[in-house]
């Protein structure tokens, strides 16, 4: 399974293009919109947010509900672009009209700078408009998709946020998904702990009248996965190295750990190995989950846990210090409308981009042309597993 996506942050639409989900698969165009609903949500957004109305609109691939085999195409319309269509235009030619809204202060932290380096753009804005968050909307839509041949496969998955700025927001110790999910949606920051909600708005609102931004700590947890996806033999086929480099792949995140993994650098081997039990219910078993699901670069059958960091974002209303790339002079970076912080719409896109490894893992594995046929094989390896 591939995926491909396309689209600037201000330009007409995003698109995204699916190959490999197979035939038969039972879609919801609802609970594809849900989800990019839900990435619009969460305190501390920017005004964008009421601007732009995400819908996926499937072109291809999908009849009557069912996938058809071939390739999906989707594709997300940006309402904001009606407000740059001169800006954005294609063939247009407006660089010397002061609406052109050129970027000639690179942003620190930000591809500006290294971008228009690497591209020789002289508008840094043919950087950002690419490089901008805006373009995981479509990836979050092909992670639905995926999402929902998972569940369909008896498989969950959540992304949740932990922690918000300095505040941690995860004091129970939950780890099955459905647990996870009826507490996340009690709150408009997608955390287990409501309790420390009020102290989180009170942290942004503050934080907005600084000028600054926040970041975070987001926590993925799959239940039910087989055990034995990925591989040992090869490095490039361990799969929580390719489910760090998805990860690592979303803007703004700089960090991944998987299970338990910076507490277990400090422990004994005792402390931290997830001791093996088998009985005849359900098969095999660990006692813990300190590795995260994982041994081996395979799933081992418990509960896969990712986490990761989300460094504050980059755009400040009080900018920060930066040199025209023309003239070399110096002053404050150019401030694109932005959020205080996007930690709760990042928490969907991290369950997007999780669930759409896991699905590409899954399709590797076993027969990807007929859903049914896969659901068969998944079901019937699951009880091989269960008796070895």
């Amino acid at each position: 399974m591939i995926y491909l996506t396309a689209g600037e942050s201000h330009g007409k639409e995003l698109s995204g293009i699916i190959e490999g989900i197979p035939a038969g698969l039972k879609l919801s165009i609802e609970e594809i919109n849900r989800k990019l609903h839900m990435r619009q949500q969460g305190y501390g957004r920017g005004n964008r947010q009421r601007i732009e109305k995400d819908e996926a609109v499937i072109t291809a691939g999908v009849r009557h509900g069912l996938t058809l085999g071939s390739p999906i195409s989707l594709t997300i319309k940006n309402y904001d672009h009606n407000n740059w269509l001169k800006i954005m235009d294609p063939f247009g030619d407006d660089e010397s009209d002061s609406s052109s809204r050129q970027v000639k202060f690179p942003r620190p932290g930000h591809a500006d700078l290294v971008g228009g380096m690497k591209y020789r753009h002289r508008d840094l804005r043919n950087v950002l408009e690419r490089s901008s968050a805006r373009e995981t909307a479509i990836r979050v839509a092909i992670g639905a998709i995926c999402i929902q041949l998972l569940e369909q496969l008896d498989i969950q998955i959540i992304g949740y946020v932990r922690q918000i700025g300095p505040i941690n927001l995860d004091k129970k110790n939950c780890l099955a998904a459905n647990e996870i999910n009826e507490l996340v949606v009690k709150n408009d920051l997608q955390v287990i702990d409501s309790e420390n909600v009020d102290a989180v708005h009170k942290l942004i609102d503050q934080t907005k009248k600084d000028g600054g931004t926040l970041g975070g700590i987001i926590r993925v947890v799959a239940n039910n996965l087989p055990a034995g996806l990925g591989s040992y033999t090869s490095c490039n086929e361990k799969l929580d190295a390719k489910l760090a480099s998805v990860v690592m792949g979303v803007n703004a995140f700089k960090g991944v750990e998987i299970g338990d993994a910076f507490a277990n650098s400090s422990k004994t081997g005792k402390e931290v190995m997830d001791q093996i039990f088998w009985d005849e219910k359900q098969g095999w078993y660990r006692n813990s989950d300190h590795l995260g699901g994982f041994e081996g670069g395979m799933t081992n059958g418990m509960p896969l846990i990712i986490n990761t960091a989300m460094k504050p974002i980059p755009t400040q209303y009080k900018p920060l210090h930066s040199v025209d790339i023309d003239n070399k002079t110096e002053n404050h970076a150019n401030v694109e409308r932005s959020d205080v912080t996007a930690i709760t719409a990042a928490s969907i896109v991290i369950e997007s981009v999780v669930a759409i490894e896991l699905a590409k893992i899954i399709l590797d594995t076993f027969d990807p042309s007929s859903f049914t046929r896969l659901k068969e094989q998944l079901y019937s390896y699951r009880k091989e597993i269960k008796e070895y």
